[in-house]
């Protein structure tokens, strides 16, 4: 693909990659190869800075997970343990320690469902609201960054090819981490 200034863009390290296991697999596909390769170096790189932004302000990625997951329930940003175990794939016994943690840090509370004293329901408190907040900048200044190099129209043109995959992808059944349930 052309770079805005018509220029085939500089070789990266994936194309060292392709161009060593070519020699090695023979019919290796370089075109999807070089695509998912690069999905996933992208999305390590994107891994690697949250979690330096995240180490900055004391906050450990598992965390954060719980804080994001309880922000995306809305108002009053709670929900059952055993919600928040299925959205974020983890068995209820590592949550339990986890918003032991937490609870402890101030960053939830847990309490007795007013309408069934047999469930639990754990808020997000203000500190840990602030504390999400407090990453969500950095993170899109992040990702601004990475994408920097795309003009508007070939980023709007990413995110339907990345669609198309995505929705392909789910088609084998609900997503492995549901964005927002």
């Amino acid at each position: 693909m052309d770079t805005p200034h018509g220029a085939a863009p500089a070789a990266d390290s994936i194309d060292r990659h392709i161009a060593h296991w070519g020699h090695e697999v023979p019919d290796l596909d370089p075109t999807i190869e070089g695509a998912v390769t690069r999905m996933q170096m992208l999305v390590r790189h994107l891994q690697r800075r949250k979690e330096a932004g995240l180490a900055q302000r004391n906050v450990k990625m598992w965390e954060y997970e719980i804080l994001w997951r309880l922000r995306s329930a809305g108002e009053p940003y709670r929900m059952t343990p055993t919600r928040l175990a299925e959205g974020l794939g983890v068995h209820p016994a590592t949550l339990t320690n986890r918003l032991d943690r937490l609870a402890k840090s101030g960053y939830v509370t847990r309490e007795y469902a007013p309408q069934d004293r047999r469930s639990l329901l754990v808020t997000l408190t203000e500190q840990g609201h602030a504390a999400w907040s407090a990453t969500i900048g950095e993170q899109q200044a992040t990702e601004r960054a990475l994408l920097a190099p795309l003009s508007e129209a070939e980023r709007e043109h990413l995110v339907v090819l990345l669609r198309k995959i995505a929705v392909a992808a789910e088609s084998d059944g609900p997503p492995l981490m549901p964005f927002i349930d």
